[in-house]
């Protein structure tokens, strides 16, 4: 469905219009001011209506205005009337008119208002959008996209904490031939002590015998002094006994007896100490004899360095034990990294699929996260000419029906511009009108002072009485 006529009455800086479109360019062409942009704008108005108009639609001193479209299977007529009033009817080749005209139109109109170069204008996200809703995908991309989000954030962090960890299990070096079990360093502080207890027994039983052995040689010494002090002391007793004898002759005999009973006792008791003397040393002897050799005394020290090294051992096998639970943390994060990874990957998979499903309008053309794709790059990378044919390819797919595209900033199309969006048109079967300054082809409709050049002005027609 193409415009084929339009007639246009006092609409904004519009006196009076009527154009009658030759191929699929239509050029409106004249100096600023002189009502190209009224003549794009009345198309909108007949369609769109509601929010798209404007306050003021009807040109200053005048009282009414008209649009007249005729599409070929249908004639749309909006009329203005002073007051913001308006009428709108829709009606079909056999003149009959549809009862809900602006729904209907509604459903006939495209998503951007059928300017190719408004998808171009739009931000990222908006043309994103706008691309969904044309290629039609089945599933929700931005639930995808929030809920891949999520997951490759919490993935990010699983998996910075599942190298932390693996970090930390490799910074720890333990010997291979590490025992399985610590050691018990309990059990060698026992036999510490036992030793302990051992040499201080071994030490006690030397410095005893040690002690025993200098009283045996001290009685020795004693009995020897006695026996050989004897002689010397009878010796003495016979000189003190003879000068007794010469002063006390009288005394003699008295003292003789005397001298014989201190001789026999202290030989006896003399006799009787050597003889206790030697007898306890015999015992003493005896004892040591019995005790039999003296024990070694255990080496302490071997045991303290087993201790040592058990130590060391023990320490080693907890770092060990640390190591492991490192990596164990590691393990367990890098799975759960490689399961968000799955998730992210399926519902990538899903996407793929929905966005193949989708009938794109220009190949080459997809869907990123955030913006739109065109071979390969975001669509703001293209070319001028690739933003061209991508904004006039998704016109033509928002506007299916009504086969009419509008261009109000021609002026910013150079020559080959100007090409490309002839040749697609042609190609698609769909009409552009475009509001240039100078004419780029062969047809052109040159407006002057709010009319048409050369044309007769048209006649007043007034507004129905009945608008709404």
């Amino acid at each position: 469905m193409k415009i084929v006529h339009l007639s246009a009455e006092n609409v904004k800086k519009l006196k009076a219009v009527e154009i009658t479109p030759d191929g699929s360019i239509v050029q409106i062409t004249g100096k600023n001011g002189a009502g190209k942009s009224s003549v794009l704008d009345s198309i909108f108005y007949a369609l769109g209506g509601g929010k798209g108009l404007p306050k003021e639609p009807i040109r200053r001193g005048a009282k009414s205005a008209r649009i007249q479209l005729d599409l070929g299977e249908i004639i749309v007529t909006r009329k203005f009337a002073e007051g913001g009033a308006t009428s709108l009817v829709v009606e079909g080749r056999n003149g009959a008119r549809f009862t809900s005209p602006q729904r209907m139109l509604d459903d006939l109109m495209g998503a951007i208002s059928f300017d190719p170069l408004a998808f171009s204008r739009m931000d990222p996200k908006a043309q994103l959008e706008t691309l969904r809703k044309i290629a039609k995908v089945e599933i929700d991309l931005d639930a995808i996209a929030g809920q891949n989000k999520r997951d490759f954030e919490q993935r990010t962090e699983v998996s910075r904490g599942a190298r932390t960890f693996r970090a930390q299990a490799e910074g720890i070096t333990v010997p291979d031939d590490l025992p399985e079990h610590a050691v018990d360093i309990d059990e060698l502080l026992g036999v510490m002590e036992t030793a302990a207890a051992h040499n201080g027994v071994v030490e006690r039983r030397k410095a005893n015998r040690e002690n025993t052995l200098a009283t045996i040689a001290a009685s020795k010494g004693q009995s020897d002094d006695l026996e050989n002090g004897l002689a010397g002391r009878e010796n003495d007793i016979d000189r003190e006994a003879e000068d007794k004898v010469a002063a006390l002759q009288a005394q003699i005999k008295h003292i003789t007896d005397q001298a014989a009973q201190s001789r026999s006792t202290l030989r006896n008791t003399t006799a009787a100490k050597v003889e206790e003397l030697r007898g306890k040393a015999a015992d003493l002897q005896a004892q040591l004899d019995a005790a039999g050799e003296m024990p070694d005394l255990i080496d302490t020290g071997e045991v303290r360095v087993r201790i040592e090294q058990a130590r060391t051992v023990n320490a080693l096998i907890d770092k060990r034990a640390q190591k492991k639970k490192y990596e164990d943390e590691a393990d367990k994060l890098e799975t759960k990294a490689k399961d968000l990874t799955g998730l992210i990957e399926a519902r990538d998979d899903i996407k793929a699929k929905a966005i193949a499903a989708a009938k794109m309008p220009i190949d080459g053309i997809t869907f990123g996260d955030d913006h739109v794709i065109y071979k390969g790059l975001p669509f703001d990378q293209a070319s001028s000419a690739e933003q061209l044919r991508v904004s006039v390819a998704i016109a033509m797919a928002a506007n299916p029906q009504l086969r009419v595209l509008r261009i109000k900033e021609g002026g910013l199309l150079d020559e080959d511009g100007m090409q490309i969006l002839r040749e697609m048109t042609e190609a698609a079967d769909y009409q552009c009108w475009i509001e240039t300054v100078h004419a780029n082809g062969p047809v052109a409709v040159e407006m002057v002072d709010g009319a048409a050049k050369d044309a007769a002005p048209a006649e007043k027609e007034e507004v129905d009485g009945n608008l709404l």
